[in-house]
């Protein structure tokens, strides 16, 4: 996407277009004019402007395994054997849209875990909320597997992860990643197609996420759970393994992380409150779900044999199967989930 001024509207450019374009093509058999219709209708959001690293942004923990190019435009994050490396943002936030273009390591890659995700653990610890993105690694040959999770109110022993493969491979060009967290609804977008809807439910009660959270992007070693429930690990002698972030979005209600004093009011939240999905892309989040997603909670008997309230049976159900994915997810289960603080201690949730 071509770089804007902070505080210009955003307009479709033609090089997002195309991307679009490219991956509707694979996804359904939508006609041009309805591809461009679901490139524009969520960028009517105003400002989303992408920001340097200086501007919005704070390194973890990794020292000079975080690098910045292009002015601090670009993030290298690097995993060796003495450390992986993470950055948040400056500030907490209270509903908006988050968005970045990751390009994940290539080759051999089992074990590493990319995770581009919001939480407020290091403020909450026993009720924290989390959104996530989290790329898994594989072995050569064989691609990487992106998952998404929700929790709310600390509400970690109920996992509520989807995974997922790709039409694409990760490692050869950036893609755009996306999270629009309003107070009713969150929704994940794989360059800006739809992939994952939750819908605030009364059932749900504060298992949605509803505390102000920061934004957080790492790479780490995951090998006891990520790759074939930890049958294949990280090989350092691959190392270093770099995931190149770019196209940096904050877009949303800022919180100051010192007092918790917003800096907006109500109708400024309004915008992520009226997004909603078009026909075009309700139908082509359908179709990626049935044909991409490989694990999703609402079908893992074997871990609840009562659904949870908010599952709804969807079409994707006609092909899905879940065998292999639940022996994954029950060793993560069973693994501790590090997590950075701002300080950049590591913390286990």
């Amino acid at each position: 996407m071509n770089k804007r001024e902070k505080g210009e509207m955003v307009v479709c450019s033609s090089s997002f277009f195309f991307l679009l374009l490219a991956s509707s093509l694979l996804l359904s058999s939508s006609t041009t004019s309805s591809s461009s219709h679901a490139a524009c209708s969520i960028l009517k959001l105003p400002n989303l402007a992408t920001l340097s690293f200086e501007e919005g942004y704070t390194q973890l923990f990794g020292d000079s395994n975080l690098m910045l190019h292009r002015n601090g435009r670009t993030v290298h994050l690097s995993l060796d054997q003495r450390t992986g490396a993470g950055f948040a943002s400056q500030d907490l936030y209270l509903h908006g849209f988050f968005s970045a273009s990751i390009k994940l390591p290539s080759d051999y890659a089992a074990g590493v875990v990319v995770a581009f995700y919001m939480s407020n653990g290091d403020i909450f610890e026993k009720t924290h909320d989390e959104l996530d993105f989290e790329f898994l690694g594989n072995i050569r040959g064989r691609e990487w597997r992106v998952q998404t999770n929700v929790y709310g109110n600390g509400s970690t022993a109920i996992g509520r992860e989807e995974r997922y493969g790709l039409w694409f491979d990760p490692t050869e060009d950036f893609h755009q990643y996306s999270i629009l967290w309003s107070h009713d609804k969150i929704l994940f977008y794989i360059d800006n197609t739809p992939i994952r809807e939750v819908i605030r439910t009364q059932a749900m009660g504060g298992q949605f996420p509803s505390k102000p959270m920061s934004l957080y992007a790492t790479i780490w070693d995951g090998s006891n759970w990520a790759t074939l429930g930890g049958r294949y690990k990280v090989n350092y002698k691959y190392s270093p393994y770099v995931a190149e972030f770019e196209d940096l979005i904050l877009r949303g209600c800022a919180v100051d992380p010192s007092d918790h004093t917003q800096s907006c009011q109500r109708p400024d939240v309004l915008p992520y409150d009226a997004i909603t999905m078009s026909t075009v892309q309700r139908s082509a989040m359908e179709k990626f779900r049935k044909k991409y997603m490989t694990y999703s909670y609402c079908h893992d008997r074997v871990r609840y044999q009562t659904l949870l309230p908010e599952c709804k049976i969807g079409p994707e159900s006609e092909s899905f199967h879940s065998s292999g994915e639940t022996k994954l997810n029950k060793h993560r289960n069973r693994a501790k989930r590090h997590r950075w603080s701002s300080a950049g201690t590591a913390l286990s949730v």
